[in-house]
């Protein structure tokens, strides 16, 4: 797994255009919910979109891979997954779904997170599905 060290971004310094497009977001948000009522059509089609891409992308910075039409058959529930990458992101699909319709109601408890972790695996036999470690995992270099 990897991780990215975002400290730097607290000591940055953001110019007048930056801190001016966050401030049209900021302006914007309020016009979403004009759009929500004037094209939801649309907006289902962008949320669609959005949740290939980020399976996509998110999968693919842990080494999981498909092709492009077996990813989008996969999260549209079109197909059924056929070997541990799928499944992988099957899992994938089924928590980012749940993380869509209810987001603003999931508690960010230890309970609900492996609970998260359980459907993330379910679709592979996975022993460790839903649990937390017992054993720590050491990490060490060996060098000629």
């Amino acid at each position: 797994m990897r991780s990215f060290d975002y400290s730097i971004i607290r000591e940055k310094k953001w110019d007048s255009e930056v801190l001016g497009l966050v401030a049209s977001i900021y302006k914007y948000q309020g016009k979403q919910e004009l759009y929500l009522k004037q094209r939801p059509q649309e907006l289902n089609k962008l949320i669609e979109i959005a949740k290939i891409q980020s399976t996509e992308a998110s999968n693919e910075i842990e080494g999981i891979v498909t092709t492009s039409t077996r990813l989008k058959k996969l999260v549209e529930e079109k197909t059924s997954p056929r070997n541990r990458n799928e499944q992988e992101i099957a899992g994938y699909r089924d928590v980012l779904s749940i993380i869509h319709d209810s987001f603003d109601a999931i508690p960010i408890t230890k309970n609900y997170i492996l609970q998260m972790h359980k459907i993330l695996f379910s679709h592979m036999n996975n022993p460790i599905a839903g649990q937390t470690k017992n054993v720590q995992n050491y990490i060490s270099a060996t060098y000629p």
